[in-house]
């Protein structure tokens, strides 16, 4: 983001009017000058952060007046009271749908504290003149490591062969060993990556890295890509970084599970919608393929359980959301996403989604 190195500090902020509330670092070192737009730069922003809790790294204060509240945690029916006076909505997984965002008509942005945006009515917003703005190219490591730690897991059986000798079944072995469960080398499979855009070609440079072929699909051609069956028929691990849109809802399901080798893995640290869940659980309980690291599902948290939660499933590995969550990795998110606030306020938004 653009600024000329010089620095604001605490007591002129807080004469130009900003009521500073939340988990900001206090040191003046952080606080940057940003150039603002004397209109809005006239107006004392009224900022709120709807789930703080889900971003665990220190957030800057914004160079320009501002009042900033933040809740841990909103339900649906206290997201209008919360946001009522707010010209600012700070929001990861709380929901903006059309009914909310017409109950609001003091709000001018709404800055995602993520990369996908499926949580927002954007043609509601765009409606009523909002900007929505989101997170890009935080994750260039976090994500990458996660699915290449899911592959490793996934290809070699550890979680079932970590059960086993917890079970006690390496005692009563024969040998001095046992193998059971297929284990499998990285080098020299395929990996099919799904969405290439920043994190899948990121994926990629680590597969080479690791002596894997890798081929690619995109909704968007780029040269040297292959089509959707070719990925299913050829990857023996299938990577998702797509986003969850109409057209990419249930993009897998019991007919392209059949269509994949019994011996591939299926990873997805994208979004669970994308995979028809119910059709995962039975294709790896058929052995239509090998294995499936999710780090998302439909419903996040499942309170109301899921399908993929069953025990018996054979090498599943399901983790909490988590992928994106390196100690880093949120630190850059939350510096991005007051950059972006900065930058809409200085009349240059940034990183906005249509």
């Amino acid at each position: 983001m653009p600024h000329d190195g010089g620095r604001l500090n605490a007591s002129s902020m807080m004469n130009a009017g900003a009521v500073l509330r939340g988990r900001y670092p206090d040191t003046e070192e952080s606080l940057r000058f940003f150039p603002i737009d004397a209109r809005i730069a006239s107006m004392t922003q009224k900022i709120v952060f709807l789930d703080r809790e889900t971003l665990g790294a220190t957030m800057r204060k914004p160079v320009f007046a501002h009042e900033y509240v933040e809740y841990d945690v909103t339900g649906p029916d206290q997201v209008v009271e919360r946001l009522r006076d707010a010209t600012i909505a700070i929001t990861n997984k709380v929901p903006l749908r059309a009914d909310t965002l017409a109950q609001l008509p003091n709000l001018k942005l709404i800055a995602v504290a993520a990369t996908g945006t499926d949580v927002i009515d954007k043609v509601a917003a765009k409606k009523q003149g909002i900007v929505v703005s989101n997170i890009r190219g935080y994750a260039f490591n976090t994500v990458p490591e996660h699915v290449i730690a899911l592959m490793f897991a996934l290809r070699r059986n550890l979680l079932a062969y970590a059960v086993d000798v917890q079970n006690g079944v390496w005692n009563k072995a024969r040998q001095f060993c046992f193998f059971p469960h297929p284990i499998r080398d990285i080098a020299g499979s395929t990996m099919g990556i799904i969405g290439y855009g920043a994190l899948g070609k990121s994926i990629a440079e680590r597969a080479r890295a690791l002596g894997m072929k890798v081929i690619a699909y995109d909704a968007f051609p780029q040269e040297g890509l292959v089509d959707f069956e070719t990925i299913l028929r050829d990857s023996d691990v299938i990577t998702i970084h797509a986003p969850l849109t109409d057209e990419t809802r249930n993009m897998f399901g019991a007919a392209e599970f059949r269509k994949m080798k019994n011996s591939a893995i299926l990873i997805n640290t994208a979004r669970g919608g994308l995979v028809d869940e119910a059709a995962l659980a039975q294709a790896l309980k058929d052995g239509e393929i090998a294995g499936a690291g999710f780090d998302v599902l439909t419903q996040e948290p499942p309170v109301n359980g899921n399908v993929l939660l069953d025990p018996t499933i054979p090498n599943l590995i399901v983790t909490p959301h988590v992928a994106w969550a390196s100690t880093e990795a949120m630190q850059i998110l939350a510096d991005q996403l007051v950059d972006n606030i900065e930058a809409f306020v200085s009349g240059r938004p940034a990183n906005v989604v249509e």
